[in-house]
């Protein structure tokens, strides 16, 4: 698929809220697990629908995760104009990461478009001792 980088004039994406959840089951080899809440708003004249998404999270450690797939959630939403479309997911971390995201999608004509997401930080929760 190339993109070159076509945007939706009116179509952007909000990260509403980044949270450390602790009760999360989390690999012993990352134990830290974030929830983060996302909006896309589409105040273009066009349908939009959202067929896939990357995640970059680089670690400070050097360790970079990429994480690809297809819709968000499970889902390929199609989002009117006006409409707004909110789903959360999560990242696992061992340490303090620094976020980067893309979403993918096609608007009823058929072109296709890239949407970046706001980049956001996982830090590490501060320890009791």
């Amino acid at each position: 698929m190339n993109l070159n980088d076509q945007q939706v004039p009116g179509l952007s994406v909000r990260v509403d809220n980044v949270m450390y959840v602790p009760h999360i089951d989390a690999p012993e080899d990352k134990p830290f697990a974030f929830v983060y809440f996302i909006t896309v708003m589409n105040r273009a004249k066009v349908n939009v629908t959202i067929k896939a998404r990357k995640w970059i999270v680089r670690e400070a450690d050097g360790e970079c995760t990429v994480v690809e797939g297809l819709g968000v959630v499970g889902e390929t939403p199609l989002i009117e104009p006006g409409d707004d479309f909110t789903y959360n997911s999560y990242h696992v971390i061992l340490h303090d990461a620094e976020v980067q995201g893309t979403l993918f999608g096609s608007t009823e004509s058929g072109e296709i478009f890239s949407v970046r997401i706001p980049d956001f930080t996982l830090r590490q929760p501060l320890s009791d001792a």
